[in-house]
């Protein structure tokens, strides 16, 4: 073999490899995130993925998993079968910072009707953070939406608390990252799958 036919076949591996890899995770700021998972005996899909930041600081990596690929926010919102957003912390973090976080998401986010019908939910996710004192540098947070039990959250594979029953619960947490208010713009796109380029999300 020349070397000119071993160069192009080594360039030619590496890019199948490269699609191998792809095609089984995702990557974002280090974090590899499974392209499928399986939740309540479905196959959900990565649908997007990007980084949280605060000022100029990563604060975690989120992805969006649904059943089929889902561009729009309405849609997401109004998607059938089980969801998940999977959190994975890039730094260390305080709960009480965490939680403050999302209910300002919540609050931004959430028609005033809303807040009125969930209020005793939203009381009792912030009790569900106050148990965790500080979320570590690699914590992995699942938030699932799964049809006929609810919103199960957990930490690093740990069940956190009883189930939320409401869907309005869960696409009240969706819109922390895709309401018109999101925590973050970039982090919005990605997870609407926005920004992509073969498989890895920058």
């Amino acid at each position: 073999m020349c070397l000119k036919n071993y160069k192009s076949w080594v360039a030619g591996f590496s890019l199948l490899a490269g699609v191998l890899l792809s095609a089984n995770a995702a990557e974002v700021a280090g974090v590899k995130l499974d392209e499928t998972v399986q939740l309540a005996n479905t196959e959900l899909k990565l649908n997007g993925a990007g980084i949280r930041y605060k000022a100029i600081f990563k604060v975690y990596v989120a992805g969006l998993y649904l059943k089929e690929k889902k561009t729009t926010v309405h849609d997401v919102l109004n998607a059938d079968g089980p969801r998940r957003v999977t959190i994975v912390m890039l730094r260390d973090l305080s709960s009480e910072d965490f939680s403050r976080g999302f209910m300002q998401g919540i609050q931004k986010n959430t028609e005033k009707a809303d807040k009125a019908k969930l209020t005793s939910q939203f009381l009792r996710f912030g009790e569900l953070f106050a148990s965790v004192p500080e979320l570590k540098k690699g914590d992995v947070m699942t938030n699932d939406w799964i049809p006929g039990v609810g919103t199960v959250v957990a930490l690093n594979g740990k069940k956190m608390g009883d189930p939320y029953p409401d869907i309005l619960f869960y696409n009240t947490l969706l819109r922390i990252w895709l309401g018109d208010s999101p925590v973050d713009n970039g982090l919005k796109k990605a997870m609407l799958g926005e920004v992509e380029s073969h498989g890895v999300f920058h």
